[in-house]
């Protein structure tokens, strides 16, 4: 229900509790306001009708904007606010058109309960206070048999919620702000409005156990959510911690690996929300299986088992962001969005709608392509150190098969198009490849079981440091004699 203010002004000019021409009650309300108002400040007036209120607040020095829908009360309003700091707009109270300014006080009278959707409207008019503003309504239920207006009950459920602090006060029974005495409920409620909370997520962490191209998973349960599903161990940020602490910590607890920080790395950042849920922040960290222990189940009362899966086969059976996320670490995303809608499933849907969004396009190489004489001793090789680098098999056909890390993927092909049967690397053309290893500890690794898989340490006299003091690697050649350096550090 709206009143058109222009066909009710004469019958509440009428009356001194609205034009307020009586000096008693104009004194009557000032007070009021002195109490209300804070003692300087930017205060919007909604539904200011001709101005009486908004004047009074001018008068104590504030800056005024009022608003009223009717285009007459607000040339009224404009000729008894000239000369004074007020603006006086024609528009909506419940959505005035002040284009984002914010209020130290907003004052409404006898406006609230003329509009479609009264907690609406207290909602956006929070919205539109500085931090610690005041909301000033003063309303009232009129009549007995068909009573209007709005009663102060409904108005404290509705404010409750949206203030810090909540004062009302009965009007009734003060006869010099109606200029008579009055039967009908009047009050007046100031709530004062926090300043708005910053919005916040809670941070979790995951951890990718890689074994080769298998990942390990965990099957939920007594949890209350995805229960039955597999993830991968993981947990919440607790205070004072940061994500890599964090994500150390929970894999103690979970799957009980003693790992050091530099054995964990960053892969990838998930925002997620689950049906009906809050968003999240989730981070996923891959570590290398054999470091930090054998992993077992820690926590049989979460979790009734652990199984590695392959990376590129996972089940269906799992938590639909995990999977998702997953996806995105083996195929080199490394910022991703996975938002559901209320509806969807916690389990992952094969066919389902794709709720999964990267967010940052691949940049780099995108392949390197290798043709080799013999495919199978190539596997045993290169497939061999390529796993240990943290690359997953992506594909496999009969002379050939790609390996993939991040947005990057290694080709290994015995071509029917390749000539010669060994590779020079002192011819022009590729020299050889070059991949990062987490630290010597590893690098020492790797150079002792190369043999095992057909590899051989070039320039041993000077290993590690065959390329500079400052430049700790190793050269290994394979029996088709391609080379590769595994590099620790930049």
């Amino acid at each position: 229900m709206r009143i058109d203010w222009d066909a009710e002004a004469a019958t509440f000019d009428e009356e001194p509790d609205h034009g307020l021409r009586d000096p008693a009650v104009r004194e009557a309300w000032a007070e009021r306001l002195r109490d209300w108002l804070p003692a300087t400040g930017d205060v919007l007036d909604l539904g200011c009708g001709t101005g009486s209120l908004s004047l009074l607040a001018a008068e104590a020095g504030h800056r005024v904007t009022a608003v009223d829908l009717s285009p007459g009360m607000v040339e009224r309003a404009r000729e008894k606010l000239a000369g004074h700091a007020a603006e006086v707009l024609v528009g909506d109270a419940g959505e005035p058109p002040v284009q984002g300014r914010r209020f130290d006080a907003i004052l409404v009278r006898h406006v609230l309960w003329t509009l479609p959707d009264p907690e609406a409207a207290l909602r956006h008019w929070c919205g539109l206070l500085r931090p610690g503003g005041r909301l000033v309504l003063v309303e009232g239920v009129w009549g007995t048999t068909n009573p209007s207006g709005i009663p102060a009950s409904r108005l404290a459920d509705a404010l409750t919620p949206l203030a810090t602090h909540l004062h009302s006060e009965r009007l009734s029974g003060d006869e010099r702000l109606w200029g008579r005495r009055v039967e009908d409920e009047r009050y007046a409620v100031v709530a004062v409005i926090p300043a708005p909370s910053r919005h916040k997520e809670v941070v979790d962490v995951h951890l990718i156990l890689r074994r080769g191209d298998e990942v390990l998973l965990a099957r939920r349960a007594n949890t209350g959510y995805g229960d039955g599903l597999f993830n991968v161990p993981s947990g919440h940020v607790e205070p004072g911690e940061d994500v890599r602490t964090a994500v150390i910590r929970e894999a103690k607890e979970e799957i009980g690996l003693d790992l050091a920080p530099e054995d964990v790395s960053a892969e990838l950042v998930l925002q997620h929300r689950g049906p009906g849920e809050a968003a999240r922040i989730g981070w996923f960290f891959e570590a290398t299986y054999g470091t930090g222990g054998e992993p077992f189940n820690a926590e049989p009362e979460k979790c009734d088992g652990l199984s590695w899966h392959r990376a590129d086969a996972l089940p269906d059976d799992m938590v639909a962001y995990c999977r998702a996320a997953l996806e995105a670490w083996r195929t080199g995303q490394r910022f991703a969005l996975h938002w559901q809608e209320e509806g969807d499933a916690v389990r992952y849907e094969r066919g389902g709608a794709e709720r999964a969004v990267a967010l940052a396009p691949a940049r780099g190489a995108h392949h390197v392509e290798l043709w080799v004489p013999d495919f199978t001793a190539a596997e045993a090789s290169w497939g061999w150190l390529l796993g240990e680098l943290g690359h997953v098999r992506e594909q496999r056909w009969e002379r050939g098969g790609s390996w993939r890390r991040g947005a990057t993927y290694v080709v290994l092909e015995q071509s029917p198009d390749m000539r010669g049967e060994a590779h020079d690397r002192r011819l022009p053309g590729l020299n050889h490849l070059a991949f990062h290893v987490t630290g010597a500890a590893e690098l020492d690794r790797l150079v002792a079981r190369a043999p095992e898989h057909g590899g051989s340490l070039l320039f041993p006299e000077r290993h590690p440091f065959a390329g500079g003091e400052e430049h700790r690697a190793a050269y290994l050649e394979d029996g088709a004699g391609f080379e590769v350096e595994l590099v620790v550090g930049g």
